[in-house]
C-alpha cells in the first residue's frame, strides 16, 4: 500500500459510505470514534465505533465494515418480537457470522478489491491497485496480537485461549502459573513467544469481564460465515458480479432471509441448517483458507 497520510476526516467519510452502501440503514444507525471498534444500541437505534489511523486506511475500512455486520443484524431481526428473547440475535457465534460475512468472506474477495482500489485511489488521490490491496488485506504473518492477527492464523489463538480455560476451570492451571502456560502454548502452535504479557496472557478483556467460553464464538462464526457464503454463492449466481460493483444488497437479502428474520427462533446449528442445508461443518472454512491463501 502507497505510504500516508490517509486523512482520518476522509477515512471517516468513506467508512459510513461503504458501510451504507453494504446495507446499514443511517436513518437508524450513526458512526461515531473510539479506542476500540464495537456495535451497540438497539434494532431501531445501532451504534457503531471505529478508531482510525492516517497511516493505515485499510484498518479502518475492515473495522468498519465488520461492525457494519453486527449492525446490519440488529437492524434486521424479527420487528414482531422486539424486546422479546426470541426477538434477540440467536447468540454470539451466530453474530459474529454476519460480522466475518461482510468484513472477511464478501469485502476481501477479488471481485469487490477490484471495485475498492479505484474508489481508494479517488478519495486519497494516489494510486492503490487491486494487488496492494490484495498484499495487505491477506497478509499472512505469526503474530501475538489476536485481533490484529490474520484469518490463517486467527484460530490457533482462539485455540490457545480455549486450552487455558479448560485448565484453568478444571483446577490443573493456577492463575499464578498462567504467563508460562501462555508463553509455553503460543510457542508451540505459532512458534514464537510473547516477548511480555501485554502482548501474552494480558492483551484480552474478556477473562477480566468473566467472560470465558467466549473466545471460540470467532471460530465458530468464521466456520459459519464460510458456510453461509458458499450457500449464498449457490442461490445468487451473480453475487460476485456484484461484489465487482461494490454491491452488497443482494448477499444483505440473502442474509436478511436466511438468517436475521428468524432471530433466537431457531438453534445456531438448525439455523445453519435451514439456510445452508447442513449442521456447522468446518469444511467450508478449509475450503476457503484453502481457495484464497493457497490456490
Amino acid at each position: 500500500m502507497p505510504l500516508g497520510p490517509y486523512p482520518e476526516a476522509v477515512q471517516e467519510a468513506l467508512c459510513q459510505r461503504l458501510s451504507q452502501a453494504a446495507g446499514l440503514d443511517y436513518n437508524h444507525a450513526r458512526l461515531d470514534r473510539s479506542a476500540h471498534p464495537f456495535c451497540g444500541g438497539t434494532p431501531s437505534d445501532v451504534r457503531i465505533t471505529n478508531r482510525y489511523d492516517e497511516a493505515d486506511v485499510c484498518a479502518a475500512l475492515m473495522g468498519a465494515l465488520h461492525e457494519t455486520g453486527h449492525g446490519i443484524y440488529e437492524q434486521n431481526l424479527p420487528t414482531q418480537f422486539r424486546r422479546q428473547p426470541v426477538g434477540e440475535a440467536a447468540g454470539s457465534a451466530a453474530h459474529e457470522s454476519q460480522s466475518l460475512i461482510i468484513e472477511m468472506q464478501a469485502v476481501r474477495t477479488d471481485a469487490y478489491l477490484s471495485y475498492l482500489a479505484p474508489v481508494l485511489s479517488a478519495e486519497f488521490n494516489r494510486e492503490i491497485t487491486v494487488p496492494a490491496l490484495k498484499s495487505r488485506l491477506r497478509h499472512v504473518e505469526r503474530s501475538f496480537i489476536r485481533v490484529e492477527a490474520d484469518e490463517m492464523t486467527y484460530p490457533a489463538h482462539v485455540l490457545l485461549r480455549f486450552r487455558l480455560e479448560q485448565a484453568l476451570i478444571a483446577g490443573e492451571l493456577a492463575v499464578a502459573d498462567l504467563p508460562g502456560a501462555w508463553n509455553e502454548g503460543f510457542h508451540a502452535l505459532l512458534g514464537i513467544t510473547p516477548p511480555d504479557d501485554k502482548r501474552g496472557c494480558l492483551q484480552d478483556i474478556h477473562w477480566h469481564y468473566g467472560l470465558f467460553g467466549y473466545f471460540p464464538t470467532y471460530t465458530l462464526g468464521a466456520m459459519a460465515a464460510a458456510q453461509l457464503m458458499a450457500a449464498a454463492r449457490r442461490a445468487l449466481p451473480g453475487l460476485d458480479a456484484a461484489f465487482g460493483k461494490g454491491d452488497l444488497l443482494p448477499l444483505k437479502s440473502w442474509l436478511n432471509e436466511n438468517v436475521h428474520r428468524h432471530g433466537s427462533r431457531l438453534g445456531f446449528n438448525e439455523l445453519l441448517r435451514r439456510a445452508t442445508g447442513e449442521a456447522l461443518n468446518p469444511q467450508a472454512f478449509v475450503d476457503h483458507l484453502t481457495a484464497r491463501y493457497l490456490g
